[in-house]
């Protein structure tokens, strides 16, 4: 394992995002290849499913899992016959077609589910006794518990050896909560919980509450990683899966493109203006504080801003997938394997742009303890250079 120097933690941090998680996979394996291991990682919804697919193995197996799960959950008819007519490869394809098969692989997600994931009820929830688990989520997830149980190893999880958490939101109280592996044994019902999206998925019991998809009140962990009590100076790899930026929409299907990213992005742009707002105070009043008299820190409030006061610093590395113009508002229900290996390449391709780039290792200058870096390539979006903001 290497730990870039001077970065004692080394976070990766999923964003929810359904079939498009599959980006994150190929970020990974990029991250793998390079040797650049986290030792945090910090997930929602699918997210919170490849979270621990990673946390759950050995580092050298984790590629590997990853594959496996999502080769299992976009293993359908439609699937093989894609592959017969072009390969694994996705097809260059104009945009008309691609359209027609990213539409189709979504419908057949909707009509049967995705493998050792989920798959509709039967009879639907209209025609089941209110109150009863199937009258409150069109899709039964228990095969996804049995998929996680066989992929990953939950005592490895809780053993300490990377810090793991999940955000999910308690359906009775609407508080948004983390799963934490340094405060709770983390099970597979933590992250059907982190990933339980209504009306599609049933709410997840634990411990006798309820939960509900950590992406209905913050879909960007970047906020758990602000409020850690123990601060680090830190590298962070922020995997979205919703670009906060995008075109004015010419028809319907954009607009509800664009309404999707906006909702699933917008906590990124308010998390990270957050973070540096935070550790831009607390380094001031870490050096303001040089100049107070000892007897004046002794006192409950010297003492309280003594411990909000510090100077860590933080690197934040944004990988953030970025839809070509033929991806409709489907994409995050697209199980198809041709739209799978596309995300997982995309997000391979993004992760390797961004670790050429040797600035991201090296800790801020100066004064500064904030830096956020945004390098990427599509054929959409001309490449941007890095900012100070990323995109926010």
């Amino acid at each position: 394992m290497v730990t870039p120097q001077g970065f004692p933690c080394v976070a990766l941090l999923l964003q929810g995002g359904g079939a498009l998680g599959a980006y994150q996979g190929g970020v990974y394996e990029a991250l793998a290849a390079a040797r650049v291991m986290p030792n945090w990682v910090v997930g929602i919804s699918i997210g919170a499913i490849n979270a621990a697919l990673i946390a759950g193995n050995p580092p050298e197996r984790r590629v590997a899992q990853l594959h496996a799960f999502w080769e299992t959950v976009t293993e359908r008819p439609i699937s093989n016959l894609t592959r017969a007519l072009f390969g694994d490869t996705p097809p260059k394809a104009g945009n008309i077609l691609h359209q027609a098969m990213d539409r189709w692989g979504a419908a057949q997600a909707l009509v049967t589910g995705a493998p050792g994931f989920f798959e509709p009820r039967f009879p639907p929830p209209f025609a089941q006794i209110p109150g009863s688990e199937g009258a409150t989520s069109f899709y039964d997830t228990s095969k996804l518990k049995a998929t996680l149980e066989s992929l990953v190893d939950f005592d490895r999880i809780n053993s300490g050896e990377m810090r793991f958490s999940v955000g999910a939101v308690n359906v009775r109280t609407g508080n948004f909560t983390y799963f934490d592996s340094e405060t709770d044994r983390i099970r597979a019902e933590h992250i059907l919980a982190s990933g339980a999206l209504p009306p599609g998925f049933p709410a997840v019991e634990i411990d006798g509450e309820y939960y509900w998809d950590g992406g209905l009140v913050s879909n960007t962990p970047l906020q758990w990683l602000v409020e850690a009590r123990k601060r680090r100076d830190t590298l962070a790899f922020q995997v979205d899966l919703w670009s906060a930026r995008g075109e004015l929409p010419r028809d319907l299907t954009e607009v509800a493109v664009r309404q999707k990213e906006i909702q699933f992005s917008s906590r990124t742009r308010a998390s990270t203006d957050h973070l540096k707002h935070l550790q831009n105070i607390r380094g001031a009043l870490s050096v303001l504080l040089r100049d107070v008299p000892p007897e004046a820190c002794q006192t409950e409030e010297g003492r309280m801003l003594r411990e909000f006061a510090d100077r860590k610093v933080y690197n934040v590395v944004q990988l953030i997938y970025r839809s070509p113009s033929y991806e409709a508002d489907s994409k995050d229900y697209n199980f198809s394997r041709r739209s799978m290996v596309e995300h997982w390449q995309t997000g391979l391709a993004d992760a390797q742009l961004a670790l050429s780039h040797p600035e991201i290792f090296q800790r801020p200058p100066g004064d500064v303890h904030f830096q956020a870096f945004d390098f990427h390539h599509t054929q959409d979006i001309p490449p941007r250079a890095p900012t100070d903001q990323g995109e926010v």
